[in-house]
This record gives C-alpha cells, sequence and structure tokens, in this order.
C-alpha cells in the first residue's frame, strides 16, 4: 500500500509525540522544563538590558523580570492552545525578544516605562491587523525561501551559544579550559542519552544533560544563588503597575521592529511545521501572528515587553522527537507559575552560561539542518543558488559585523538589525525578482547534441 506524503515524512522523522498527541501529566512536566531552561535566558535577559540602559533600580528590575516571564507563559499557552481563532496550536513558545530593546530604550529614555507599556499595547495593534494580511504574504514563501530562512534561524543563533559555551560575552573567564570542558561534557552526556538512551531518557536528554552540568558546576562556584536568596517567594505583577501613556511617536519607533518580529514567526512557524510534520497552512500561520499580537498585550499589560515566537525552542523538537502542543502548554503553565514565584525563577537563572552552551549547539544546529532538509528538496538551479548564497551572505554577514549597517538611518537599523530579518528580506525580494529562466528539453537535447 502506497504511504501518503504525510506518512512518508513521519516515517522519516519517527515523532515520539505528535502534535495532537497528549503525554502524561509527568512527561509533559519534563518536556515542558526543557523547553523553559532553552527559552529562559532569553526571556530574562531583555528586561536586565532594558533595565540596565534605562537605569532602573534593581527591585523594578526585579519586577520585570517577573513580569516578563509570567507574560511569556500567557503568551505561550495562548499560542499552543489557542483561544478561537488565536493560536497556531503547535509546540511554540514564546516569549521577549531583542528586536524591541532599542525602541524600548528610545521611547523609556523620554517617556518612561509607561510609554513602553503604550507602545507595545497600540503597537501589537498593527502585528493583529497583519495577521488577516497573511495569505497573500505566503505567497511570497515558497520552499526556497523558508528553507533559507530555517536555515539563517539556526546558523545566526549559532554564535550565541558559542558565547556561552565559553563562559558569556564580557565574562573574565570566557573561553577558559573550564567553561568549554563544562560545554562540552553536556554536550556528549545529551548526545549520548539522545542517541542511545531509551523512552524518557532519550526524549529527556536536553533537561538530563543540563542538570549534570549545573550540578558538576556548584563546587566550581559557577552557579550563583543571590537571585534565590533575594527574591521573594509570591509574588503578582500589578496591572499598569508603572502606568500607560499613548503617544503615537513611540507607537511609529515600535511598528518596524513588530514587521521584522512577524516576518521572524512566519519562519520560525515553518521550522516548527518541518519538525513536527504539520502542514503550516496560511490560516495556521496567520492565527500564529495574531497570537503573537496578543501576547504582546498581555506583555504590557502586566508592565513587560512584547512578545514573539522563540526559535531556538525549534531544534528541541528535532532532537527529543516531542512535537505535541499540550507540552508546550504545560511550559506555558509552568513559566506562569515561575512569574508568580520568583524564587523559582531565580533557580533557572542562575543556570550557568557554559551548561547552556552545550545543550546550545546541538538545538541550533538541528534548526539549521531542518532548514538544510527543506532546501534538499528544492531544485538547485542557478538561480535558487543565487538566491540562497546571497540571503546567507548578508544575514550571516549582519549578525558577525552588526557594525556592517550603522550608518543607515535607525528605522533600516532596527529592519536589519537581525540576521534572520536581513537574509528573510533578500530572499523574499530576490525570489521576486530573479525570474527562474524555462528550458524545454527540446532545447537541452539540441545542446547535448551539439
Amino acid at each position: 500500500m502506497k504511504m501518503s506524503n504525510k506518512e512518508q515524512i513521519g516515517s522519516q522523522t519517527n515523532l515520539i509525540y505528535g502534535v495532537d498527541d497528549n503525554p502524561t501529566v509527568g512527561k509533559k512536566v519534563l518536556f515542558g522544563l526543557q523547553h523553559i531552561f532553552a527559552a529562559f535566558s532569553g526571556i530574562v535577559v531583555v528586561p536586565l538590558v532594558i533595565s540596565g540602559a534605562l537605569g532602573f533600580d534593581s527591585a523594578m528590575t526585579t519586577s520585570l523580570i517577573s513580569a516578563s516571564i509570567l507574560a511569556a507563559g500567557l503568551a505561550t499557552i495562548i499560542q499552543a492552545y489557542g483561544v478561537g481563532p488565536v493560536g497556531a496550536r503547535v509546540a511554540c513558545i514564546m516569549g521577549t525578544d531583542f528586536t524591541f530593546v532599542s525602541p524600548a530604550i528610545s521611547v523609556g529614555s523620554t517617556l518612561g516605562m509607561a510609554g513602553i507599556v503604550g507602545a507595545t499595547i497600540l503597537g501589537s495593534l498593527f502585528e493583529i491587523i497583519l495577521s488577516f494580511f497573511i495569505k497573500p504574504l505566503m505567497k511570497l514563501f515558497p520552499p526556497i525561501v523558508t528553507g533559507t530562512v530555517v536555515c539563517l534561524i539556526g546558523l545566526t543563533l549559532l554564535p550565541v551559544s558559542i558565547d556561552w559555551a565559553a563562559g558569556g560575552t564580557g565574562s573574565a573567564d570566557y573561553g577558559s579550559l573550564l567553561n568549554i570542558s563544562i560545554a562540552m561534557l553536556v554536550l556528549v552526556v545529551t548526545l549520548l542519552l539522545n542517541r542511545y538512551g531509551k523512552g524518557m531518557i532519550s526524549s529527556a536528554s536536553i533537561l538530563i544533560g543540563m542538570i549534570v552540568g549545573y550540578v558538576v558546576c556548584i563546587p566550581f562556584g559557577m552557579v550563583d544563588f543571590t537571585a534565590v536568596t533575594e527574591a521573594s517567594w509570591f509574588a503578582i505583577p500589578n496591572i499598569l503597575e508603572y502606568g500607560i501613556i499613548f503617544d503615537w511617536k513611540a507607537v511609529l519607533a515600535f511598528i518596524p521592529a513588530y514587521f521584522v518580529t512577524t516576518i521572524e514567526t512566519v519562519g520560525c512557524l515553518k521550522a516548527i511545521g518541518e519538525t513536527s510534520d504539520v502542514e503550516m497552512t496560511d490560516k495556521k500561520i496567520g492565527a500564529g501572528i495574531l497570537a503573537d499580537g496578543f501576547g504582546s498585550i498581555c506583555g504590557g499589560l502586566v508592565g513587560s515587553f512584547s512578545n514573539t515566537s522563540f526559535s531556538q525552542n525549534v531544534g528541541l523538537i528535532s532532537l527529543t522527537k516531542v512535537a505535541s502542543k499540550h507540552v508546550a502548554v504545560m511550559a506555558g503553565i509552568l513559566l506562569v507559575c515561575l512569574g508568580l514565584f520568583p524564587k523559582l525563577a531565580g533557580v533557572i537563572n542562575g543556570i550557568p552560561q557554559p551548561v547552556l552552551g552545550g545543550v546550545g549547539l546541538v538545538m541550533f544546529g538541528m534548526v539549521a539542518a531542518a532548514g538544510i532538509k527543506t532546501l534538499s528538496r528544492v531544485e538547485l538551479t542557478d538561480r535558487n543558488l543565487l538566491i540562497i548564497a546571497t540571503s546567507m551572505a548578508l544575514g550571516l554577514g549582519v549578525t558577525f559585523r552588526p557594525e556592517f549597517i550603522s550608518g543607515l538611518p535607525e528605522a533600516l537599523q532596527m529592519i536589519f538589525s537581525s540576521g534572520i530579518s536581513t537574509g528573510t528580506i533578500v530572499a523574499l525580494v530576490l525570489n521576486l525578482v530573479l525570474k527562474e529562466t524555462q528550458v524545454s528539453a527540446e532545447k537541452l537535447q539540441k545542446v547535448e547534441v551539439a
């Protein structure tokens, strides 16, 4: 009996849990923790950077971190579980994004946190409107574009994991033997368990690898428990605690960032579809973009920042073979709990950078591999090779040398500051501009005869 295309794909990926499969509560907690560990640093770093730039005190910084964790949890639940027409209903983890750091600092320097909250909420309406125009937008995303974007997502994140493995950017012991040894230990443990472990051992390889690394780091004094001791046991972020200011000039600063994250979310959802054996239709992607917008509204209301999909979590699906949306929902519930119990968040916040680097290398590499898999199904004509090469070159170039765009106007810098957005835009434009030359079979035969 002939297998369907979906069955053929599924047989290749060998998912343990598909999108709609619902593991036991214990397994969902275990798998959900893996997603949180992978995303936590990204969620926490953004409010830290913005607070530092705007000179907020430690109490306010702590409050912003808790609010960001809570908002990420709410946005993840909305995205994965779905509420009516909102949510892609796949294993997509949400959180704060670096794309919004620059406009948030710009707005916050004049209008304070109240201005950031107002711009976050009003700007999200732009993304919500965009979500209803995904169908014509998706025509611009054939496999040649999506494959390139997915590959770029993984490749642009790899320098981040290398920095983590070395001890973190700016650390005094950057690249020390100890840091690299721990990162490699975590990497090796993760790989061995994933490849040779059975059942839950294989599926939870990321979590186990990180726990091993965490424990090894304690005697070396690499785990900072300050955040745990100083944090309160329970805290509820106040709705609009910092007030709200609606200023259209502030909103205009946020709109390019929302456009960029919309493009990145399309790529991220496409990547999740590739690894989860799910066809990401226009409707699903539109619902995912809509969830981005509502997630950002939630972020603003609890006194946090805009939310979008986390591309670093896509690699977990490929590695663990767990694509269940129910796992992502559990991750969202756990994030909400962490936002309400700061001491628990402090434990995760204390994970040493080399530990994150060890698992990051594997996960981000898997994302890049998923993109290569998509491109392998594309006919590599001269035209398609030009699109791939140019998009990769400019996307990675901006990632490795961000000063390359320092002379551009601020609005353009914001759009092209991300290697993912740069590569995506270049791939989109080249796919439209460079027309495929159609050569008939008769002409080919004539050439061969000649």
